[in-house]
């Protein structure tokens, strides 16, 4: 039994949720609209305020995406009603970031600044110099477009330069010892 797909999630008053036959799922909310194609295998039951997934035997591929689906309907509705962020921090001497209108352009130790245009239905924000947040109705994209920006300058073990998450742990190295 799966621990995670027999909860029934609750669907807020301000969010639509329609499932047509295909398990095709749009969810609408005060921030905006997530289609999804879900498994369609999975049966998907509203009743009500509740939405609940069951799956129709107990084979292996039924089982596996059985609390998968349910996770996913349940991303959509918080994305739509609270939205998704993730927070880098740039740590680093001369590394730093800022905004240019949709723009997102880092200083990282390159010969040149790297530009990076926000991608549609999300939001960069920059505080400071060193605190990127990402910000977008889609939990899949959000922490896409992060794991994309922290790609240009990883964390490295020895003096903790880089884009880390903000609760990212760097596990940090001794340099080498002289004699």
């Amino acid at each position: 039994m799966s621990r995670i797909g027999v909860k029934p999630i609750n669907i807020p008053a301000n969010v639509e949720v329609n499932i047509n036959k295909e398990n095709y799922a749009i969810v609408k909310g005060p921030k905006g609209t997530l289609e999804q194609q879900l498994p369609k295998a999975m049966i998907i039951g509203i009743q009500g305020t509740e939405l609940t997934v069951s799956r129709p035997s107990e084979i292996k591929e039924h089982k596996s995406l059985h609390g998968l689906t349910r996770t996913l309907i349940n991303n959509m509705v918080i994305g739509v009603t609270e939205g998704y962020q993730k927070v880098l921090e740039i740590v680093g001497v001369g590394y730093r970031a800022q905004k240019q209108g949709s723009k997102l352009v880092l200083m990282l130790g390159f010969s040149h600044p790297v530009e990076m245009e926000d991608p549609s239905g999300l939001e960069t924000v920059v505080e400071g110099t060193n605190k990127i947040i990402v910000k977008g109705i889609d939990k899949q994209q959000v922490g896409n477009y992060a794991a994309v920006i922290r790609d240009w300058r990883k964390p490295e073990p020895y003096k903790g330069k880089g884009i880390k998450y903000s609760d990212e742990v760097v596990r940090r190295k001794a340099g080498k010892t002289g004699k």
